[in-house]
């Protein structure tokens, strides 16, 4: 049985409002959509323009997929823990597994004139995020990803 759970909150921290949700989902494919509509959902708290909300969203769909197509491969079933905040001026989005490690400045890889996957992702969330912080290493288990983009005032 795989268990999808979430937890939502709102809060005033230091007098800024904070609204946080939570998810855990199976390390598969099939449930990055839920992650994608999380975000939609925060999103329309402040309005977004479209925009950003498509930007956040292929960044978070990279960083859970990351996750999903990684972490688990060689030990089987796991989960990914998604934290989603939303602040004034920012949204945060941290994503979190216990599966193997990677080389967060491993560059892009070509054979030929094909690009192959390996470091393609992270590129991807570099370009479309304002803050990025990777805890991870090949060989060790478990690996953070959290990004913040700033948003308009």
């Amino acid at each position: 049985m795989h268990m999808v759970s979430d937890t939502a909150r709102t809060e005033v921290e230091g007098g800024e409002s904070l609204r946080e949700i939570r998810l855990r989902i199976p390390a598969r494919a099939e449930y990055v959509v839920l992650c994608r509509l999380a975000m939609t959902g925060l999103a329309q708290v402040r309005s977004l323009p479209e925009d950003t909300v498509a930007d956040l969203k292929l960044a978070l769909t990279e960083a859970v997929s990351n996750s999903v197509r990684h972490a688990y491969a060689a030990h089987g079933a796991g989960h990914v823990d998604i934290r989603y905040e939303l602040r004034p001026d920012r949204i945060g989005v941290e994503v979190v597994d216990d599966g193997a490690g990677f080389d967060p400045d491993e560059a892009p890889a070509f054979e030929g004139d094909d690009l192959v996957e390996g470091g393609l992702g992270i590129a991807i969330i570099r370009t479309i995020v304002d803050e990025l912080e990777i805890d991870s290493k090949p060989g060790v288990r478990g690996s953070r990803l959290r990004f913040v983009k700033r948003l308009p005032s």
